[in-house]
């Protein structure tokens, strides 16, 4: 039963990543409105065909002038149809949790099993999922019926990355065993491992704002819009009001509504923290990699420094090739992969004992058993 649970947990992680693709793909390929309504298309729980839209459109949709294009309608419903599966699964999950929890509280009470030597079943994690998930689904509906207002596409899009992270989390929790075998060296890095997470967590809702914002093509040479450091006229457009300008009120913001400056903004406040983030994370993980004496922690340090480099490699790509939609969901992907490896990489510093010569003074860091 726990392992069948374990798999539950993982199928729902390669779901969520699915997920994240095809919201990345079908604001990519400007479908987020190719369905008008929600949550189904035009009033049908499918796409409909020309002559069931020309039959009901007036009646469903009186105020809707959108052109009904069924390529972006498909784009748009597949998202949403991964996305309910996704949520069912997260409920199922809840549900497993509780069952499995109060069977095994069950056996301990019968055959007087010690607490802290049964299987940890988180119940924090899933019901914190299920209810991220129900306000995942509110931004969803709000994306469509406010017409892709730039904030609410953005906590769309991190509340996927929210929902990606914990589940990662939670299956980390269901398969790892604390790294007591060797000391690693790097248990006082988890406050470093943190705030990397932080400053990548940063780069990611620039990245949303920068989409929300049709912001890409406003920026299109290298390394900056015009050239090299001097060359251009960005020092003078530049203004870091103008990132956090909130769009006027319209009634559509496909597109974008913000002027060309507050666009050029948001995009090179995007690279210039990128390079902040690349940074950070490179020390952090090099540092690890280097002090560690467990091979799971090397291999996870090792991993995030490969994505890291692949995903400033796809940055440049994109910006080179003019920004196509193949490279940009690879972009947004690898996001996604190297947020979910450093989480991966934090969770082994924090289970990795300190060594036993830690100096006074040092807090420990302890991981419980129980439910976290």
């Amino acid at each position: 039963m726990y392992h069948k649970y374990k798999i539950l947990v993982l199928l729902s992680c390669l779901l969520s990543v699915i997920v994240v693709g095809l919201g990345a793909y079908t604001r990519l390929s400007d479908s987020g409105l190719g369905c008008p309504d929600w949550p189904g298309c035009y009033g049908f729980l499918t796409v409909p065909t020309h002559a069931d839209l020309q039959s009901v459109t007036k009646h469903n949709l009186p105020d809707s002038d959108m052109v009904f294009e069924p390529a972006k309608a498909w784009k748009e419903m597949i998202h949403r149809y991964f996305a309910g599966a996704l949520g069912l699964l997260l409920l199922a999950i809840l549900f497993f949790s509780l069952f499995i929890k109060r069977h095994f509280l069950k056996q301990q009470a019968l055959h007087n099993i010690n607490a802290s030597q049964g299987i940890i079943i988180p119940l924090k994690l899933p019901v914190l999922l299920v209810i991220l998930v129900l306000f995942q689904a509110v931004l969803g509906m709000l994306t469509v019926t406010m017409q892709l207002q730039p904030l609410i596409v953005m906590g769309h899009l991190l509340g996927g990355f929210a929902i990606l992270s914990l589940l990662t989390l939670l299956y980390l929790r269901l398969r790892t065993t604390p790294l007591l075998t060797k000391s690693s060296f790097v248990a006082h890095y988890f406050s470093w491992c943190v705030t990397a997470l932080l400053v990548l967590l940063i780069q990611i809702a620039l990245g949303g704002w920068l989409a929300a914002n049709y912001a890409a093509p406003y920026c299109a040479g290298l390394p900056l819009c015009s050239g090299g450091w001097s060359a251009g006229d960005w020092q003078q457009n530049f203004s870091i009001l103008d990132v956090f300008q909130l769009p006027a009120a319209s009634s559509n913001y496909e597109f974008g509504v913000l002027s060309a400056q507050a666009r050029m903004s948001i995009h090179l406040l995007h690279r210039f923290w990128a390079i902040f983030t690349f940074m950070v994370i490179l020390v952090v993980a090099m540092r690890i990699y280097w002090l560690s004496r467990c091979q799971k922690t090397k291999n996870s340090a090792l991993l995030v420094i490969t994505l890291l480099v692949c995903q400033v490699l796809l940055g440049v790509f994109l910006v080179y090739w003019t920004f196509p939609i193949s490279i940009a969901l690879a972009h947004n992907l690898m996001a996604a992969m190297l947020l979910l490896s450093l989480i991966r990489l934090t969770y082994y510093v924090k289970l990795s004992p300190l060594p036993r010569n830690t100096p006074t003074g040092v807090p420990h860091l302890t991981v419980s058993s129980g439910e976290n």
